[in-house]
């Protein structure tokens, strides 16, 4: 499967909508992001069940900006829209196909009971500062 551009446009609806997502913030001049382009293509053919996007930070600074994307190439990777990884850096392949098969392993029940408790002790928390 080729993979898919991304927009401030269709950002949004292809992480809701795409199961799991892997996405390479990336820009042309950017040399770290050229090598790593053809193992990113690569892993989208080896896996056609998966959607892999890229994201063109020149292009789209706005959406760069709004995912606070500081160095480039950075790999992110959503699943069931749940943000679950986020590295700066070209990955080698085989650390690519790795983090793959970590995500597709993913408890996604076990990961939002996890997200649910945080923000549950995040709230507690910000409730004592503003009571002290």
């Amino acid at each position: 499967m080729a993979t898919v551009a991304l927009t401030l446009e269709n950002f949004e609806q292809t992480i809701l909508d795409g199961g799991t997502v892997f996405i390479d913030f990336w820009a042309g001049w950017c040399g770290p992001c050229l090598q790593f382009a053809p193992n990113y293509d690569a892993a989208s053919e080896a896996n056609p069940d998966l959607t892999f996007a890229k994201v063109d930070t020149e292009d789209q600074q706005q959406l760069a900006a709004a995912m606070n994307i500081t160095s480039i190439p950075t790999i992110m990777a959503f699943k069931d829209g749940i943000g679950v990884f986020s590295q700066a850096g070209a990955l080698p392949r085989p650390m690519l196909d790795e983090l793959i098969t970590q995500v597709r392993a993913l408890d996604m029940d076990r990961v939002r009971a996890d997200l649910a408790r945080q923000e549950a002790e995040q709230a507690v928390a910000s409730s004592q500062v503003s009571e002290g």
